[in-house]
């Protein structure tokens, strides 16, 4: 195992969840983060709340010229940046006979284009650097399909994708993806058939906390260079999928 003090760690999605949990955890152990989302106020409580190691701005991971800005202020602010979690995610549940065109779009923005552009921010400065970790958080989801989350599964394919290719294509860059299992955050909190939401507030009986995920995160970026956790699944015990 390596240590994370001084690690710069770029994290989106941050204000809560596992977002929130994951910069909790990579500050316990000394690394440096910079962290974005939408929701600034929050964004900046969590900041004075863990001290100057941690910076953070408002970010939008669908507008690529957000992203690069996010990116360009992480290094200015810490001089390099050696850690990327495209954590960012939404999950707006419906069957597809519901035709709900606007919420399909909404996922594919923020579930692929939103690590598309964490990547594209990230990734050239790795390959100048010879050295970088990306890690994307998709989901269980990535590896089954249920009615309802047709596309939100196609989402989480696609990432499982991405990071595999993003693996093939470097050998000085590590790629790792953390596939959660139901988890209790916010995610899915837009939902806009009552049913769907019903469904998954029963599913939720058996959950884990956010903090779970965030260990699996940290434990991928703890391990030394040359070692490539390229996935980790995590799941409450009890969880039949």
């Amino acid at each position: 195992m390596t240590g994370l003090k001084d690690k710069v760690v770029l994290i989106t999605g941050a204000s809560s969840g596992i977002g929130e949990a994951t910069v909790r955890e990579l500050a316990s152990a000394g690394a440096r983060l910079f962290i974005g989302a939408r929701r600034a106020e929050r964004l900046k409580a969590l900041a004075e709340e863990l001290g100057e190691g941690v910076a953070w701005r408002e970010l939008d991971v669908t507008d690529a010229a957000s992203f690069a800005a996010f990116a360009d202020a992480a290094q200015a602010q810490f001089g390099r940046i050696d850690v990327l979690v495209n954590n960012a995610g939404v999950m707006p549940l419906s069957p597809l006979a519901a035709l709900k065109r606007d919420e399909w779009a909404r996922m594919i923005n923020v579930n692929i284009f939103g690590v598309l552009n964490g990547i594209a921010s990230g990734l050239p400065r790795f390959v100048a650097q010879k050295n970088g970790h990306v890690v994307n958080v998709a989901s269980v989801g990535a590896h089954l399909v249920l009615p309802t989350a047709a596309v939100y599964c196609g989402t989480k394919y696609a990432v499982w994708a991405i990071t595999e290719g993003l693996r093939q294509e470097h050998d000085d860059i590590r790629a790792t993806i953390i596939s959660p299992g139901v988890t209790a955050t916010e995610l899915g909190d837009d939902i806009s058939d009552p049913q769907v939401a019903a469904a998954l507030k029963e599913w939720r009986q058996k959950s884990l906390t956010p903090d779970a995920i965030a260990r699996a995160i940290r434990f991928a970026l703890e391990q030394p260079d040359g070692v490539d956790v390229n996935e980790v699944i995590v799941r409450p015990t009890a969880a039949n999928m």
